[in-house]
């Protein structure tokens, strides 16, 4: 699997007129080579592939970097690195610049003599965007757990119980059902703090007749899941339904509508264009959806400044909101998989509006 990947690089290094990237990115270092150290860099050539690592790791990397020559190295791989570009008369190559500081790029250009540096972007992350079947059965391993994540916490939610507790309990809960750890800080916004789109869990007791919105993901096996839905404790006054039902109407929407071959853009009006209609665009100030995969927020975008083609195989997100300060706010958000006749859910737990 990685040497498919590697070999999809090598052609976009040679469509390009280059004769090898330098890898940083710890992400990219995984996607391309399976190798899960903390400590380690990538060469890769249009010959070869080369796994620069520390004494640490030399059992390690022979065991997860399959495909790849592991070079140990005593204390920097940039001495490595050197001899080999030479070996191959690699003189154009590639580095992650928007991985690398200026110091690094300093630290090259003074030990790689001979050698016309390039900064690229993208190159590796847009051969991300697409997801094998390995890895979409793996984002639905993750969608899958935050569902269950999704059941167990309503028991726990009730007035009198802060939102730091409620996080917690989430993060636990995901971490002993098989989760690395979560995918990103967990949002438990309750009451007015609900009308915060990334409110993060705060010393705040949930109160009676408020909105509590949940936004949370697993990071498992080194990818990862995004879920949002908001409960309410209490009695809903008709606002509280009203904004409700327009954010699900908006969302089902979307997922009825968003297929491969519509741009980023047009999937983001699936969501904007509902919620526009019954007048609380201004209320929704975020993108519809992100990518994700081995990092929470990827390519491609659902967003009024995206041009990008969904393609099958992506793996987005869709969640709309109405955020109105003082008074609360919605958001809905599943985990999808474009197909090319739609797309299929990932994450699965009940979107009406559950009264706790």
């Amino acid at each position: 699997m990685s040497q498919t990947r590697v070999e999809k690089l090598k052609q976009l290094l040679a469509n390009q007129q280059l004769d090898a990237i330098i890898i940083d990115s710890p992400i990219n270092r995984r996607y391309l080579s399976g190798f899960t150290g903390s400590a380690g860099t990538l060469l890769i050539t249009l010959q070869d592939s080369y796994l620069l690592t520390d004494f640490r790791y030399q059992v390690q990397a022979v065991e997860q970097a399959a495909g790849f020559q592991v070079v140990i190295y005593p204390s920097s791989p940039l001495e490595e690195i050197s001899r080999i570009l030479k070996q191959q008369q690699a003189h154009h190559v590639a580095f992650e610049q928007d991985i690398v500081s200026f110091a690094q790029y300093k630290r090259y250009e003074a030990a790689f003599h001979g050698v016309h540096l390039t900064g690229c972007s993208g190159l590796v992350e847009q051969l991300r965007e697409v997801k094998d079947g390995h890895e979409i059965q793996i984002i639905q391993e993750a969608a899958e757990l935050a569902d269950r994540t999704f059941a167990h916490i309503l028991n726990m939610i009730k007035p009198g119980v802060r939102e730091l507790d409620i996080a917690l309990e989430i993060e636990m809960f995901m971490r002993a059902n098989g989760a690395t750890s979560s995918s990103f800080d967990t949002i438990v916004a309750s009451g007015e703090r609900s009308a915060l789109p990334h409110g993060v869990a705060s010393e705040r007791v949930i109160g009676n007749n408020e909105f509590v919105k949940l936004d949370f993901g697993a990071y498992y096996k080194g990818y990862c899941s995004d879920i949002t839905r908001t409960v309410f404790v209490g009695k809903p006054t008709e606002k509280h339904y009203e904004i409700y039902n327009i954010v699900l109407e908006a969302q089902l929407h979307a997922l009825e509508q968003i297929k491969a071959g519509m741009s980023g853009l047009e999937a983001d009006a699936c969501c904007r264009d509902v919620i526009a209609k019954y007048g609380y665009g201004d209320a929704f100030g975020h993108s519809t959806g992100h990518g994700i995969g081995m990092e929470i927020h990827e390519a491609p975008r659902l967003s009024r400044l995206s041009d990008t083609l969904l393609t099958a195989g992506m793996t987005v997100t869709v969640e709309p909101g109405i955020y109105l300060p003082g008074f609360g706010g919605v958001r809905i958000e599943d985990d999808i998989v474009i197909t090319e006749s739609g797309n299929q859910r990932l994450t699965s737990s009940p979107k009406e509006l559950i009264l706790l």
